[in-house]
């Protein structure tokens, strides 16, 4: 029985896919739970499998966005009417508007032939020569059989808006001897020779460096963290706080349980904010219209730096987790993340996030909130300090926490007495027993 194949909605916050790299092609067999084509959100990529035996009759979306549950093909016997397939979503409209648009630009391109008489050149030549108001007679073609190009037309454009320049002789003489275009210098006054000489080195030098310039589209992944960054900063008046702690303790702490449990610093940090964040709600909170929506748990997100971007997996109620299980999960998540294996349950909830770049020897920056959190800590590299302890100078190990928070709802009184609590945690890990 013919069926739609649909855009699956992967968790309860998709609005919309990316449809990318089909794996079947209209005409193909295909049989219940192969793959057809990967979908990509703003969290993850998946791959969407056919539910029924059959050919692809259609596939409506070979690539681009589209909103969940909407057709993106046609699974059907061989033989079966899919007509009606086609009608429920439009596409006879759709042929019809095809066919109107190929109509106008047929007679679009009759009439610019006309004007252009019998000239030999493109269709997009003629076009553009209409609308730019040149007689395309005029232009000297480069093309097959010398037809004139959609280029040799604005080259024509833009030579016969140059105003003449002013040349002395003798520059006029040497650019001819060493193949400059005296219209391509730009100069107000009079143009020299020393001005010919200049712009023919800059030429040769450019020539011998040979620059160049590769683009390459945005992936979705990439496209919806700018899309976030930029909302959150207009979204959030933020203020940035940043505190120096010892690392001495919490190092040692560290080396009495690595024969029972080999733990990260941010898999202590992670259980610290975890109790610290309870003693002060505000940096737990979001923001919802004029509410604000407080939690009497903590569930943390843990940026996981990607080729292609950036994953923030959740810690899920880790006020509740042992240091143990927290460092277990946060090994899973970051291993899942880089294998593409996270869901989407995986990746929503969070009410505080804590990005570590210290292992890149960075000693401060200031992270953007992850919305609709009112809150990110930045951990820094620990480094080797001298400090001034009792008249004398030691080496210690510090760190600098870097804290983004969002000043509708934390003040600086209360980010500042809240990285206080975290310094003295940090500093004195014992107090987690209490």
């Amino acid at each position: 029985m013919a069926e739609f194949i649909v855009m699956p909605k992967l968790g309860l916050t998709m609005t919309e896919g990316t449809v990318s790299n089909w794996r079947k092609k209209e005409g193909d067999n295909v049989k219940s739970g192969e793959v057809l084509f990967d979908v990509e959100t703003d969290k993850i990529s998946n791959e969407v499998e056919a539910t029924s035996d059959g050919v692809i009759r259609k596939i409506f979306i070979e690539e681009g966005t589209v909103e969940v549950l909407k057709p993106v093909a046609i699974v059907a016997s061989a033989d079966e009417d899919i007509s009606s397939l086609l009608t429920e979503i439009g596409g006879g409209e759709k042929e019809e508007i095809d066919e109107t648009i190929e109509k106008k630009e047929i007679k679009e391109e009759a009439s610019t032939a006309t004007t252009a008489k019998k000239v030999k050149a493109s269709p997009k030549a003629k076009k553009l020569a209409a609308e730019l108001n040149v007689d395309i007679s005029r232009i000297e073609g480069t093309g097959t059989q010398s037809s004139v190009t959609e280029e040799d037309v604005r080259k024509f454009v833009k030579e016969s808006k140059k105003a003449e320049k002013k040349t002395s002789p003798t520059a006029a003489v040497v650019a001819e001897q060493l193949g400059v275009d005296i219209n391509q210098i730009c100069k107000d006054s009079r143009i020299m020779k020393n001005d010919v000489i200049a712009y023919k080195e800059r030429e040769d030098f450019v020539a011998m460096v040979n620059p160049q310039e590769i683009r390459k589209s945005m992936s979705t992944m990439r496209k919806v963290i700018a899309k976030r960054m930029l909302e959150s900063q207009q979204v959030s008046p933020t203020v940035n706080y940043n505190l120096r702690v010892d690392t001495t303790n919490l190092s040692i702490f560290r080396n009495q349980i690595k024969d029972t449990v080999k733990v990260t610093y941010t898999d202590l940090l992670v259980k610290i904010l975890s109790k610290a964040l309870l003693e002060f709600p505000l940096l737990n909170s979001s923001i919802e219209g004029n509410e604000i929506i407080f939690r009497n748990y903590v569930s943390i997100g843990v940026a996981v730096g990607l080729e292609d971007g950036l994953l923030v997996p959740v810690v899920e109620y880790a006020n509740s987790k042992g240091l143990k299980e927290i460092s277990r999960e946060i090994k899973e998540l970051a291993t899942k993340a880089k294998n593409n294996e996270l869901q989407p349950q995986n990746l929503t909830g969070g009410t505080f996030t804590i990005t570590n770049i210290g292992m890149f020897g960075m000693e401060s920056f200031t992270p953007i909130i992850n919305q609709p959190e009112v809150a990110i800590l930045g951990v820094n590299a620990i480094v080797q300090t001298p400090v001034a302890v009792e008249g004398q100078v030691i080496i210690k190990p510090l760190m600098n926490l870097s804290l983004t928070a969002d000043h509708r709802v934390v003040d600086g009184s209360v980010a500042a007495q809240f990285m206080a609590r975290v310094k003295e945690y940090i500093e004195k890990p014992a107090l987690l027993l209490l």
